[in-house]
C-alpha cells in the first residue's frame, strides 16, 4: 500500500509506502525532474585496483634496499602493506556497483582525473616515512611530478638517497609514462578532449567499449614500452653508465620524465650516454601506435607520419639556431652540438634532463628553450606539452583562412595528415590553446602572489602545465630545483602538473556546474 502527498503543482512532495509482507515503512521525496545520481562505485572499484597494483610495485624498491643492505627496506614494506590494503578494501567495497558494459561519460571523466590524484597520494608515502622524511607538501609534489612525468624535484642530495627511493622515483615516472599513452589512445579520443578525437581509430580496427579497449591497447603498447626500456638500459650500460643508474635512467628516459639519480642530472655522464639519451628521448616522443604497426609488418605509417617528420625537423632547426648563437661563446664544436641537441630534445620531448646549465648560454638560447618546452612531442607518446599535431592543425586552419581571404567565394577546409579536419576537432584544438594560455596566465599570477619573481612565476607555470621539468632562473632552472619554493607555490604547481598532464579540459570540465547537473 502506498500514499502520495504532493503540492498543487505536483512539483514536489513525498511518498509513503507500507509493505505488508516485509512489515517495512518507507518514505522518499518526489521531484518532477530529479537529478540523476552519479554512481561512484565503478570509479572507486577501478581506482582501488590501481592503488593496490601501485602497492605491489613497491616490492621492487624493497628488494633493491635488501640487496644494497642499507636497512631502508622496512619503509617500503610498510608502504606496500598500507597501499595494497587500502586499495583492496576500496575495490571490494565498490565491487557491488560494477556492471557489464562501459562507464558513462561522467564516470569516465571522473575516473581519469581521480586516478591521477589517488596514485600520487599513495606514491608519496615512502617519501614521508622514508629517508627523505619529507613533509606532506614536498612528498605529494615529488610523487605528482613523478606520475605526471614532469620531472621537477624538491629533493637535494639525490646521490645520498637509498637505492630504494631512487628506484621508486623511476618507477613512478615509468608507470606514469605508460599510463599517459593508454589515456591518450583510449580515454581522450572518447572524451573528445583537445582534438584527440582525430586519433580515435588510429591503428586499431576494433573500437569496443572504453575499458575493454584500454586492456587491448595496453597489451599492445606494453611490449613496445618494456622493449624500449630494456634497449635503453643496455645502451646506457655500454655507454659507461653504472647498471643501477642505467636501469633508472632508462625508465625515466622512455617515460620522458627526467628524474635523475644526481642533482646534476646528465651533466656528469659522458658523450656516449648523452647521445644515447638523445636518441631514446626522441624515440619515446613518437606515437607508440606506429611501433605496434611496425611490429605488425607495416613500416610506412612510421615514416609517413606528418607528426614525426615535423618533430624531427623542429629539433634539428632549433638545435641549429642555438648552436649558431653559441658561436660567439664557444664556437661550433662537437661539444656544443651534442649539448645543444641533447637539451633541445630533452625539453621538446618534455623529458627535462639537463646536460649543461643553458642559463649561461645567452638571452637568445634562454628564450628558445622557453618556447621549445611549449611545443611537445607527438600524440600517443609519453611526451607532454601542447603536442605537434595541435600546431599542425592550427597552422592548417590559419592557411585555410588566408586562402579564404584571397578567394572569398572558394571553399577551403583545413587538412591534417591528408584528411579534412572536422569542425569538432578544430574547435577542440582551439579551445585547448585558449585554455592553455589562460591557465599559464592564471597560474603565473597565483605564483607571483606567493612572492615569487616574474621569471620564476611564468616559467614555473609553463613548465608545470607543459610537464617539462626545469624552469628558468637560478632557483628552478636546469642547475636548481623546486625545494626552495614556498608551500603554497608547491601546491599550485602540483595542481598545474595534474591539469597539464590530463590535457587541461579533463580537469576543467569537473569544476563546471553543468557536469554535476547532467
Amino acid at each position: 500500500m502506498r500514499m502520495v502527498f504532493a503540492d498543487s503543482g505536483a512539483r514536489s512532495g513525498f511518498e509513503l509506502g507500507f509493505d505488508l509482507d516485509g512489515l517495512c515503512l518507507t518514505c522518499r521525496s518526489l521531484r518532477a525532474n530529479p537529478l540523476p545520481m552519479l554512481d561512484l562505485r565503478p570509479v572507486g572499484y577501478v581506482i582501488g585496483l590501481l592503488v593496490a597494483a601501485l602497492g605491489l610495485t613497491m616490492l621492487g624498491p624493497l628488494v633493491a634496499d635488501l640487496v644494497s643492505g642499507n636497512g631502508h627496506w622496512p619503509i617500503f614494506l610498510t608502504s606496500a602493506i598500507l597501499t595494497v590494503m587500502i586499495g583492496s578494501l576500496v575495490s571490494i567495497a565498490c565491487s557491488n556497483g560494477v556492471v557489464a558494459g562501459a562507464m558513462t561519460l561522467r564516470q569516465t571523466f571522473l575516473l581519469t582525473s581521480l586516478v591521477w590524484l589517488a596514485l600520487p597520494a599513495f606514491g608519496a608515502i615512502p617519501f614521508v616515512i622514508g629517508a627523505t622524511q619529507a613533509n606532506v607538501t614536498d612528498a605529494f609534489f615529488e610523487a605528482m611530478s613523478g606520475i605526471t612525468t614532469t620531472g621537477s624535484t624538491v629533493f637535494s642530495g639525490l646521490e645520498s638517497l637509498p637505492e630504494g627511493l631512487l628506484l621508486w622515483r623511476g618507477i613512478l615516472q615509468w608507470l606514469g609514462g605508460i599510463g599517459i599513452i593508454v589515456m591518450a589512445m583510449v580515454f581522450l579520443p572518447e572524451l573528445k578532449v583537445g582534438g584527440m578525437q582525430v586519433f580515435r581509430s588510429e591503428g586499431f580496427e576494433t573500437m569496443g567499449k572504453i575499458l575493454p579497449r584500454a586492456a587491448e591497447i595496453a597489451s599492445n603498447i606494453s611490449v613496445i614500452y618494456v622493449g624500449l626500456t630494456f634497449a635503453c638500459s643496455v645502451t646506457y650500460i655500454f655507454a659507461g653508465m653504472p647498471a643501477f643508474d642505467a636501469v633508472i635512467h632508462a625508465m625515466t628516459t622512455i617515460a620522458t620524465g627526467g628524474f635523475a639519480n644526481s642533482d646534476r642530472s646528465f651533466m656528469d655522464y659522458g658523450a656516449g650516454a648523452q647521445y644515447a639519451a638523445t636518441l631514446f628521448m626522441f624515440l619515446a616522443a613518437l606515437p607508440f601506435v606506429r611501433y605496434v604497426q611496425l611490429l605488425g609488418g607495416s613500416a610506412r605509417p612510421l615514416f609517413g607520419d606528418s607528426q614525426i617528420r615535423a618533430f624531427a625537423v623542429l629539433i634539428v632547426v632549433c638545435a641549429a639556431l642555438i648552436v649558431v648563437s653559441l658561436t660567439s661563446f664557444v664556437g661550433v664544436t662537437e661539444t656544443s652540438i651534442r649539448l645543444t641537441l641533447f637539451n633541445v630534445t630533452s625539453l621538446m620531448s618534455g623529458t627535462g634532463y639537463a646536460s649543461a646549465d643553458y642559463m649561461q648560454w645567452g638571452p637568445f638560447a634562454i628564450m628558445m628553450f622557453f618556447f621549445i618546452g611549449l611545443i611537445g612531442g607527438c600524440a600517443g607518446s609519453t611526451a607532454c606539452s601542447i603536442k605537434i599535431f595541435r600546431y599542425q592543425i592550427l597552422f592548417a586552419s590559419i592557411r585555410a583562412q588566408i586562402r579564404q581571404i584571397h578567394a572569398p567565394h572558394g571553399v577551403f577546409q583545413p587538412r591534417y595528415d591528408g584528411r579534412t579536419v572536422s569542425d569538432e576537432v578544430l574547435n577542440s584544438v582551439m579551445a585547448f590553446f585558449v585554455a592553455f594560455i589562460v591557465s599559464v596566465g592564471l597560474v603565473s599570477v597565483a605564483l607571483s602572489l606567493t612572492g615569487l619573481d616574474f621569471m620564476t612565476s611564468v616559467s614555473g607555470a609553463a613548465t608545470a602545465l607543459a610537464n617539462v621539468g626545469p624552469g628558468l632562473g637560478t632557483q628552478i632552472g636546469p642547475a636548481g630545483n623546486f625545494e626552495g619554493l614556498n608551500t603554497t607555490a608547491k601546491w599550485i604547481l602540483s595542481f598545474a602538473m595534474l591539469v597539464g598532464r590530463l590535457e587541461m579540459m579533463v580537469v576543467l570540465v569537473l569544476i563546471t556546474r553543468s557536469f554535476w547537473r547532467q
